[in-house]
């Protein structure tokens, strides 16, 4: 296969388990508290990535200083996207959740112009503008519409959006592996800590099941959103990104019995458009 249909795969497996994760978190149904929750989902993804001993990659330590920062600035980044996200998770339904991340290609793409000083022309930067009232459709403002989750889910967009960024950052050499350990040994203390301020609960053996299923899925997750990042051209890989909103609207309906309204379906529609068109716009430019 070509590196470009590499990563498309790895895009698309990348969402797949993330949304698995983010269905099978859901299905705990809050019986466990979230912090509690967090430390051990992320304890047992650890064990899983050291007992694979280097078998899913190569996994060491002999890391450059300049590496190191952005690896641990990038798994304080996850900390904050995992409480903001699974807060909002609990709390609203999987597929709108999942289509207000889908602007994060093109958060990137403003991110990169204004941070960066990358070249975005003024089509894309129209796209750009598009795209977020899409957005806007989804979290619809106002009285009916709008709560404190749909914030939340705003913030674990910029979160995940900031992570990229910074993974994009990371040297050639620096193992995918490392990384995804020190992320989530980073969340694991940090939602231990943070649920030393609660009492911890007995879990059920269904629940159990449920958390070490999403702890190989999230495994995943961080594994392949890692890799997609440094694999064959990404405004052609990026648009696969968008698979996972077709796998959390199958899922939400089989599983939570959800279904967006209308003026979501709309609003998720002009985001994965928009950003089908920026990466289209970005590949012509960079063939040109």
């Amino acid at each position: 296969m070509s590196v470009n249909l590499i990563g498309a795969f790895l895009m698309m497996a990348s969402m797949a388990c993330f949304v698995l994760n983010d269905t099978l978190l859901k299905m705990t149904g809050g019986a466990v508290p979230l912090f509690q929750l967090l430390c051990l989902r992320s304890m047992i993804t650890c064990l899983l990535i050291l007992a694979t001993k280097g078998r899913l990659g190569a996994l060491h330590f002999n890391i450059a200083r300049r590496d190191w920062a952005i690896i641990i600035f990038r798994a304080l980044i996850e900390v904050t996207i995992s409480y903001f996200f699974l807060t909002a998770l609990f709390n609203m339904p999987l597929a709108n959740l999942t289509a207000i991340l889908q602007v994060v290609p093109l958060a990137v793409t403003l991110a990169s112009a204004v941070v960066l000083r990358e070249a975005v022309g003024w089509r894309r930067m129209l796209a750009i503008a598009v795209g977020f009232c899409g957005v806007l459709l989804i979290v619809r403002p106002g009285p009916e519409g709008f709560n404190i989750w749909s914030i939340y889910a705003l913030i674990a967009m910029v979160g995940v959006t900031l992570r990229d960024l910074v993974t994009r950052k990371l040297s050639a050499g620096v193992p995918s592996m490392t990384a995804t350990l020190v992320t989530a040994a980073t969340v694991m203390v940090a939602s231990g800590i943070a649920s030393l301020n609660g009492a911890w609960v007995a879990i059920e053996t269904s629940a159990w099941v449920l958390i070490v299923a999403s702890a190989f899925c999230i495994l995943g997750g961080y594994f392949f959103s890692i890799q997609v990042m440094r694999a064959g051209d990404v405004s052609f890989i990026a648009p696969f990104r968008y698979t996972g909103l077709i796998w959390a609207l199958i899922l939400g309906w089989l599983v939570f019995d959800e279904w967006p309204s209308v003026l979501t379906l709309i609003g998720a529609a002009i985001v994965v458009a928009t950003g089908v068109f920026s990466f289209y716009r970005e590949r012509k430019i960079l063939a040109a």
